[in-house]
């Protein structure tokens, strides 16, 4: 690279960093200020998915992202490992096991569809496809591996959720209703009996 270059890159760099600062100047600079704030981020970003309100959830989970990445001296990588602020302000807010979370905590709880009791992860607002889907992804696990489940393995993920956006469905209603529609649709109302080979495997 030339003298020319080198110059055009660091003025470059130097205008990308002037409007990050910018941009995130509103938000808390270290991790003290920025957890409070995330936690009253996650109750806004609840209450928004509750009303159905699609432009204000998306604003929200940039928000939670610029958040991330200024407490990360804005570089990328806030989730690349677990103290990264991404990993620690999600770990830090998740829900308690057992706990219906709000849309934006992460968090496992358990659920009954179609009859058979289901242990379902749901990602939080730095989950896959979170920037671009309006619907969390969750996955669904078996409780009991001698009953019927929606899948011979005792595991199944819920990516790119196809369903309408609308007011009053709390995370449980919503993945009850996804899994319920699931069952009807794809396994023609029956469940599937998982393989006992998993289960001696998980037994070990």
């Amino acid at each position: 690279m030339d003298l020319f270059a080198e110059i055009l890159d660091e003025t470059d760099q130097i205008n990308r960093k002037q409007q990050f600062d910018k941009t995130v100047a509103h938000l808390p600079s270290t991790m003290d200020e920025g957890l409070p704030f995330f936690r009253n981020l996650l109750e806004r970003h609840h209450r928004a998915m509750m009303e159905g309100q699609y432009e204000s959830v998306m604003a929200l989970r940039e928000e939670a992202k610029l958040l991330a990445k200024k407490l990360n001296n804005g570089e990328p990588g806030i989730l690349a490992h677990d103290n990264a602020p991404g990993c620690f302000l999600a770990n830090q807010t998740k829900a308690p096991n057992g706990t219906v979370p709000l849309w934006g905590q992460e968090g496992r709880f358990e659920i009954e569809a179609s009859g058979t009791l289901i242990e379902i992860e749901l990602e939080g607002i730095f989950g896959i496809g979170s920037g671009a889907m309006y619907w969390l992804v969750f996955s669904a696990h078996s409780v009991c591996k001698k009953s019927p489940f929606i899948s011979e393995t005792g595991y199944r993920s819920f990516l790119g959720i196809q369903a309408n956006i609308g007011p009053g469905l709390t995370p449980d209603i919503f993945v009850q209703k996804v899994i319920e529609a699931y069952i009807t649709d794809e396994l023609r109302g029956c469940l599937v009996a998982q393989s006992s080979i998993l289960g001696k495997e998980e037994a070990a």
